[in-house]
């Protein structure tokens, strides 16, 4: 009875949009290199394709890795939706 004393695992598959850099570019209000230092530092979560392209995770272009306020990470995005 080795199995029925540890629990079980579930796994759980999520389905993730993912954008081009020029959209989230787009979409967030920022410069080419200002994603790709995000992606360096970590600050958003990416993939790269079979062909090679860099594809962002649309969910941590807002998430706020920091505790601050997405403000302090993004100002442009919240002078636009202000």
């Amino acid at each position: 009875m080795q199995g029925s004393a540890t629990p079980t695992s579930k796994t759980m598959i999520v389905d993730r949009k993912t954008i081009s850099i020029m959209k989230a570019c787009e979409l967030v209000g920022v410069s080419r290199r200002t994603i790709y230092n995000w992606i360096a530092s970590g600050k958003v979560e990416y993939v790269r394709t079979a062909g090679g392209s860099v594809r962002i995770f649309v969910d941590t272009l807002w998430r706020d890795p920091s505790g601050t306020s997405k403000a302090a990470i993004w100002p442009e995005t919240a002078r636009k939706e202000a």
